[in-house]
């Protein structure tokens, strides 16, 4: 009896600790699910890339998609590595910014190690819409190169140039673009020009001859020595033994090539335009796609496109591209944080709206000042660490008013030694060239010419 007794006793014990272990575990907070939790972050920040045919290697819209990934993509959240963001946001805000809040980094670590659950399916939110192929949208236009580029299996390809008429009979105003590769694997990047077509001018010889336009003032100087033109290479030419044989060119850069249109760089094809700001297009332009090609091992072809978004009326604001860029440097084999500084002066009120750094894979880390003309100094883009594999045209939340005379001072770095495992050769010197084994110092910057305020009519104070 006595042996029943404690035997009930320790049954009683034994449900009185399973009964405050499940009131235990109900107290526990679950963790985060997909359809709850998860899904918006990812539809937020994610499946622009993660999704079929876009350049992220697998998708992300869907639970059964994302889950065998689960610990992959803990790991890379935790690191900080995904979603790609190099540039220090903690004091600019950018529209474009891709980083995850602490918030949501904790949701989707607390969800991959906890199972990574699927969740009630009535909570998944809408999934975002896509146009078929387009991260813009529907485009207005599509313009693609005449011709399937054959890439050889080996060698170093030089840049090709493919003209691209648009037979547009009136001037357009572009509101978004994307620069859609035809074939990822063998396209390094992609910029495409917009050549006006030539107008027919009278004769000069004729007795009514009009005198020639005064040229507009100069919308940036650069500092003495440390400029070359956009779209051309620069700098000291490469010493004989540094030099690597191209491949046939026959598709050469034409004699003009425009302004810019749009480009496709590793990590970035695409961009839309704050609304009522838009770029333009003369009618009757030929577009020319500059193709960077790298070889695979295998023979292919590439036919690479361009969506244009054009806006239904005429912007309230112009936006125009300029660039800064210095071909003149010369880093030292080995060296591990070699400095290149380039500077240019705003000669106009302008209003900068975006940035985009650009080097190899030697590039490591960037940082640009504004001097203004009442001496201020101001840090307006810092990228602490730079990607090649993802690079980013920085698009500020609130445009950048930069007065008439102010200075841009860029300074890039790079680490041409053994610690950096993406170096092609830590023995050779380093100087500007077209190709990845050799440098670029380039930025971008999508900026307006800022209007003149209106002149006091006759009878207004002074």
């Amino acid at each position: 009896m006595t042996r029943t007794i404690l035997a009930g006793g320790m049954l009683c014990a034994v449900l009185s600790i399973g009964a405050m272990s499940a009131e235990a575990q109900a107290q526990t907070p679950s963790a985060p699910t997909f359809t709850k939790d998860v899904a918006p972050i990812f539809y937020k920040s994610c499946t622009s890339c993660h999704r079929a045919g876009e350049i992220a290697p697998m998708s992300l819209l869907t639970y059964q998609e994302a889950r065998p990934w689960a610990k992959s993509i803990a790991t890379r959240v935790a690191a900080g590595t995904m979603p790609p963001w190099h540039a220090d946001s903690s004091h600019i805000a950018f529209s474009n910014d891709r980083h995850l809040s602490d918030a949501d980094k904790a949701t989707i670590l607390a969800w991959a190690n906890g199972g990574a659950p699927e969740g009630n399916p009535k909570d998944l939110p809408a999934a975002p819409k896509y146009a078929d192929g387009w991260a813009v949208g529907e485009p207005s236009a599509v313009l693609r190169m005449q011709e399937d580029y054959p890439i050889p299996a080996s060698g170093t390809v030089a840049y090709q140039y493919f003209e691209v008429p648009t037979n547009f009979t009136e001037d357009k105003w572009i509101q978004g673009f994307e620069v859609r590769p035809g074939n990822r694997a063998v396209v390094h990047h992609v910029i495409v020009y917009a050549r006006p077509p030539e107008r027919k001018e009278a004769a000069a010889a004729n007795a009514g001859a009009q005198p020639p336009r005064p040229r507009p003032p100069q919308l940036i100087e650069f500092a003495a020595g440390m400029d070359i033109p956009a779209g051309q290479t620069g700098g000291p030419e490469l010493p004989p033994d540094q030099r690597k044989p191209l491949g046939p060119n026959d598709r050469p850069a034409p004699k003009t090539l425009g302004p810019l249109v749009g480009g496709y760089v590793p990590g970035n094809g695409w961009r839309m335009y704050e609304p009522g700001t838009a770029t333009k297009l003369a009618a009757g332009s030929t577009l020319v796609f500059q193709m960077h090609y790298t070889t695979t091992g295998k023979a292919t072809t590439d036919r690479t496109s361009i969506g244009l978004i054009f806006a239904k009326e005429p912007p309230k604001t112009q936006l125009v591209n300029a660039a800064l860029i210095n071909g003149a440097f010369h880093i030292p084999a080995g060296a591990a944080d070699h400095r290149v500084d380039a500077e240019m002066t705003i000669n106009q009120d302008v209003t900068l709206w975006s940035m985009l750094p650009h080097t190899h894979v030697r590039g490591k880390r960037w940082e640009y000042q504004a001097i203004y003309p009442d001496g201020r100094t101001e840090t307006i883009l810092s990228v602490p660490r730079y990607d090649f594999e993802w690079q980013t045209d920085y698009v500020y939340a609130q445009p950048k008013k930069l007065p008439k005379g102010t200075k841009i001072h860029a300074v890039a770095w790079y680490d041409n030694s053994t610690a950096n495992k993406s170096n092609p050769d830590p023995t050779k010197d380093v100087w500007w060239g077209d190709q990845t084994f050799e440098e670029m110092m380039f930025t971008g910057f999508t900026i307006s010419v800022d209007a003149k305020p209106a002149s006091p009519t006759a009878g207004e104070k002074q």
